[in-house]
């Protein structure tokens, strides 16, 4: 078997959700390469030299790759799939990997495995059915496998090997047909929320946009992310990049604190391999208790005060 990992990252640094795809695919096999889309900076390669597991990494050179837009490394990696005899190809389930993967494997004629969050072979893999209430068993027969990943349910492989990583210049024209417009990157000095080791969230109970500032005291302190339900960013109280669960963003934390969040499937599904769920909720009934580990049943407006005095 022969495995390739599609890299993720910001022309800087590989990003965390690549080195969790790479330990999902150490689980099929210990054959694996990694492929990279870049305009080829000192820093890429050599924040790759460092990724363990890997047996081989290749990285595409382009300056049209800064934007990494789907439609242009897709007809890259269509051409360099026609040189390897890969059995399975990898890429991590975020946007990327999402936007990507379904054109390759509509390409190679063979159905997508997506979300995958088990390895039981190297055919056979378990995915999130159902907004999350079930967990779906499939075995795959194609003879190339295109698979995302769910980063959460696998630990990031090591940063402590030393690889050579081909650099090829792509000779490639593109047609222009999609263009690259403008990038919109929000900044913050917390931490980014789907690497987070606490996040602290709130939901339409939080009831407007300025009383987010609530938690803000309490992330600060705790060094946590922020984040907030699709209920409370659909009502505009917050930016969409903040939605936490199915829809939105799935983070695995060490600490996941919910205030004012009723607890819809679709959230629990984006929040449950966190390691410990606290909720604070004025409703004694809100489903969001039975998924956690500790319950707090309060008015937030009195207990978020009180804990960030505490802290």
């Amino acid at each position: 078997m022969k495995i390739l990992v599609i890299a993720e990252h910001d022309n800087k640094k590989i990003k965390p959700s690549t080195l969790s795809t790479i330990s999902a695919g150490l689980k099929i096999d210990d054959n694996i390469e990694m492929l990279i889309f870049s305009t080829g900076s000192q820093e890429i390669v050599s924040d790759s030299e460092k990724i363990s597991g890997l047996k081989k990494v290749t990285l595409i050179k382009h300056e049209i790759f800064e934007s990494q837009i789907a439609e242009d490394i897709t007809k890259a990696l269509t051409g360099f799939l026609e040189s390897g005899e890969y059995t399975h190809i990898l890429a991590p389930s975020t946007t990327f990997g999402k936007n990507l993967l379904p054109r390759i494997a509509a390409h190679l004629d063979v159905q997508q495995i997506s979300d995958i969050m088990t390895v039981l072979d190297h055919e056979t893999f378990e995915r999130p059915i159902y907004a999350g209430n079930a967990v779906c068993k499939l075995k795959s027969k194609d003879k190339i496998k295109v698979i995302t990943v769910r980063g959460t349910c696998f630990e990031p492989c090591k940063k402590e090997s030393k690889n050579t990583v081909e650099v090829i210049d792509s000779s490639l024209t593109f047609d222009g047909k999609v263009n690259f417009v403008k990038h919109e990157l929000s900044e913050s000095d917390r931490p980014e929320l789907t690497a987070a080791k606490i996040v602290i969230s709130g939901g339409r109970g939080m009831q407007n946009g300025d009383n987010f500032k609530l938690l803000e005291g309490i992330a600060d302190k705790l060094g946590a992310a922020i984040g907030a339900s699709r209920a409370a960013v659909d009502a505009g109280f917050v930016p969409n990049d903040w939605q936490v669960g199915q829809t939105g963003k799935i983070v695995a934390p060490d600490l996941y604190i919910a205030v004012g969040i009723s607890g819809a499937i679709q959230h629990i599904a984006g929040i449950k391999d966190s390691k410990f769920i606290v909720a604070i909720n004025k409703d004694e009934e809100a489903p969001i208790f039975k998924f956690s580990d500790y319950g707090l049943v309060g008015d937030l407006f009195e207990v978020l005060p009180a804990l960030e005095q505490k802290l």
